[in-house]
């Protein structure tokens, strides 16, 4: 096992001259893991400033934290910007493309496979936005606060020995491309829809309000129009993002969280799911909604979709 943080180190030492990814490198890592444990010596990277307890939790599995990931500084102003202290973080299919956030190193960081897993917190769509971005899986758990903690990897299993789920069913899925008052570019909805078609999600009848008043007020708490969606449907399916990823002078006028904030709000948990590419090779991201509690719901989706088989020329 301690090969598998030395290869990861190794990864890390070549890309992030490029990709800029991590805050800090933890050069010395412990390796004293019991073999045991159900993640024993796998290397994890960390989200800078998220809480103390999920990396315990995490080390507490067996896994090894190698380093702390790069987050937008405090001068953007939308956290899907790459910016900060150390210079700009790159998306591993485009340099010239923000990977998202706020949650940007450690979707890197398992996108050019420095680590399998890295750790997130998600407050409007900063795990699942830079992981639809950057073509990995992204998972935001059920949560009673606006930000939820999760996980980023390339592996569905791992997101389920991370959740301690043994056993999946197949769920019910209802589809909405843009939650009833988001507008979603063409190629995205297409690419997204064409990923969820083998799941036969049937149209959800589903007109959310835009939830940005509601976000800006921290305003939390149910959401009728979702309960009575799930009262039919165990799993709501979306795209992830309403565009592709942008370039390094920021989103312009668009909100990218478009899609993904009301679920902060409403505590639901939720998943990106690698979906395909554009035209430009650039990852699209479809994103699936469950009842809170049954994140097992979307592991069975994630491994229901069929893989994407990643283009040969990612530029890192």
């Amino acid at each position: 096992m301690p090969d598998l943080v030395a290869e990861a180190l190794a990864r890390l030492e070549a890309v992030e001259p490029v990709l800029c990814a991590f805050h800090e490198v933890f050069r010395t890592p412990s390796l004293e893991v019991d073999s045991s444990l159900p993640f024993a010596g796998l290397p994890i990277a960390v989200k800078r400033g998220e809480r103390r307890s999920h990396r315990d939790a995490l080390t507490a599995m067996g896994c090894v934290p190698i380093g702390l990931t790069t987050t937008p500084d405090g001068s953007t102003p939308w956290q899907t910007w790459g910016r900060n202290s150390r210079g700009l973080t790159r998306n591993p299919w485009n340099l010239d493309r923000t990977p998202g956030g706020s949650s940007a190193g450690s979707a890197v960081a398992v996108a050019a496979g420095v680590v399998p897993l890295a750790t997130g917190v998600d407050g409007a769509g900063s795990i699942r936005i830079p992981a639809a971005w950057c073509g990995v899986y992204g998972l935001k758990t059920t949560s009673s606060e606006r930000a939820a903690v999760g996980v980023f990897t390339r592996d569905p299993d791992l997101l389920a020995t991370y959740l301690n789920i043994t056993e999946t069913s197949a769920p019910t899925t209802a589809w909405s491309t843009g939650l009833g008052f988001a507008v979603v570019d063409d190629e995205q909805a297409e690419i997204a829809w064409r990923a969820a078609s083998p799941l036969n999600p049937r149209p959800a009848d589903l007109v959310l309000r835009d939830p940005a008043d509601d976000w800006f007020a921290g305003r939390c708490g149910p959401n009728p129009a979702l309960d009575a969606l799930f009262e039919t449907a165990d799993v709501l399916l979306t795209p992830a993002t309403p565009g592709p990823p942008h370039g390094h002078d920021g989103p312009g006028e668009r909100i990218n969280t478009a899609l993904t904030w009301a679920f902060n709000l409403s505590g639901h948990p939720a998943i990106n799911i690698p979906a395909g590419f554009d035209a430009d090779g650039l990852p699209v991201g479809l994103q699936a909604v469950a009842r809170h509690g049954r994140e097992a719901d979307l592991v069975a989706v994630a491994r229901a979709v069929s893989k994407v088989e990643m283009p040969p020329d990612r530029v890192i």
